[in-house]
């Protein structure tokens, strides 16, 4: 990751209530957030690696972190970013921190679109 990171204002922990998930664009670059139960939240990018669908627009299970693409079913680990089904993929990670009530994240200024891409199989 570059050293050189804008931090972006997302949104607050009172719009993003723990077991709850947030499609945002920050920067021109789609992000996902997510708020995990045990408080710890997480940004990753906002559509699957596999044909680009909007990870939002998937099936969010709070209770197992697991959140599965509605393109395809594909299945990622959102505590880690780490594919499920197929494994072997992960999702990009941006780095995340709070201010008092303030999520931000960080968009590195490296004139990259920060996104995995994994075909399928």
């Amino acid at each position: 990751m570059s050293d050189r990171i804008r931090w972006v204002d997302a949104t607050t922990v009172d719009d993003l209530w723990q077991g709850e998930i947030l499609d945002l664009e920050l920067e021109g670059e789609p992000v996902l957030l997510v708020h995990l139960l045990d408080g710890v939240i997480r940004a990753y990018q906002g559509v699957c690696p596999h044909q680009e669908v909007l990870l939002a627009d998937g099936e969010w299970n709070e209770e197992t972190n697991v959140l599965m693409c509605g393109g395809h079913h594909w299945e990622f680990d959102m505590s880690s970013g780490s594919g499920i089904n197929p494994s072997g993929c992960r999702l990009y990670s941006y780095p995340v921190q709070t201010e008092g009530a303030s999520i931000r994240v960080g968009i590195p200024q490296d004139g990259e679109r920060h996104y995995n891409r994994c075909p399928g199989t």
